[in-house]
């Protein structure tokens, strides 16, 4: 298949088919490890580290790219500015200075977890020593966020035309010890988040559930994680927009020190091929173009 590629300098990758054939699109916002140099962090780059989503983007390109599906992905850090928050998500007592915006911090931003992340850990850690210049977060949000937002918005609406709808899903991972107290009895290897069914609708987030649980994976929806703002802002699943957040577990493919385990990763690999092809053929063969699922 004929690909071409389009990379903004450390803000994003895309790879897309130069030919629109499916209704699939992927996209990773969160595994960027290219960190500005104006980044200016006061603590370890190695706790920043983990907090990266490691190898997400080596996980899904070959699925998306053999699948004829676009495939979009941060090159900067989500410590850095993170595009799944509201692009006014942002604590004011971080800015030095006036800011010109209106602002609707979330309970999210008043943990430290917004726009621009403040905290990091259980412990709260602090990223800055400083509070940061209004020039600063303008910087971030123009050159980093936007751009970014632009890419997904642009490929999804392309993805629109040509199709008649999209199925979009917005590729994480997560650690074990975050969700185990959720989920007591048995930890997820994969949590599939749509807003409580807002952001696609159920025939295909069931389809992707099922194609999970038949290759042999314990399957959580929502809880804890429903999604964020990329499904929230690109799903709308009564116009023919899905969304759905993936979430994979890093034991699938990492040891406790977040090495990659060869076989482990070859292999989570491979399954997530077939888990893209499988859903192409499904929207293929059982959805017909313009069909707002229910």
């Amino acid at each position: 298949m004929s690909q071409s590629s389009h990379t903004l300098e450390n803000v994003f990758e895309l790879i897309k088919p130069d030919q629109i054939t499916t209704p699939l699109v992927l996209d990773s916002p969160h595994s960027g490890t290219a960190y500005p140099e104006d980044f200016a962090y006061a603590c370890p780059l190695e706790t920043l580290r983990v907090f990266e989503d490691q190898l997400v983007d080596e996980l899904f390109k070959d699925a998306a790219s053999q699948n004829g599906a676009p495939f979009l992905k941060a090159l900067f850090p989500r410590t850095y500015i993170d595009p799944n928050r509201a692009e006014h998500d942002i604590p004011l007592h971080m800015i030095d200075g006036h800011w010109p915006h209106p602002t609707t911090p979330s309970a999210r931003a008043d943990a430290g977890h917004g726009l621009i992340r403040e905290t990091i850990g259980a412990h709260k850690l602090k990223l800055y020593a400083r509070k940061l210049t209004v020039e600063e977060v303008k910087t971030r949000i123009e050159n980093y966020y936007r751009p970014y937002h632009t890419a997904l918005t642009e490929t999804l609406d392309r993805t629109y035309e040509d199709m008649g709808f999209y199925l979009h899903i917005d590729c994480h991972s997560m650690t074990s010890a975050m969700i185990a107290p959720f989920h007591p009895v048995q930890v997820p290897d994969f949590i599939i988040g749509d807003m409580d069914g807002t952001s696609c609708g159920i025939t295909f987030r069931r389809t992707l559930q099922m194609t999970l649980i038949k290759m042999g994976y314990h399957v959580a929806v929502n809880i804890p994680y429903k999604g964020v703002e990329i499904v929230k802002r690109y799903g709308n699943p009564a116009r023919g927009r899905h969304s759905l957040q993936l979430e994979m577990n890093k034991s699938l493919y990492l040891d406790s020190n977040n090495e990659k385990i060869e076989k482990k990763f070859n292999k989570l690999k491979s399954d997530l091929e077939n888990l893209v092809g499988e859903m192409r053929d499904s929207l293929t063969t059982h959805i017909t173009p313009m069909a707002a699922d229910e």
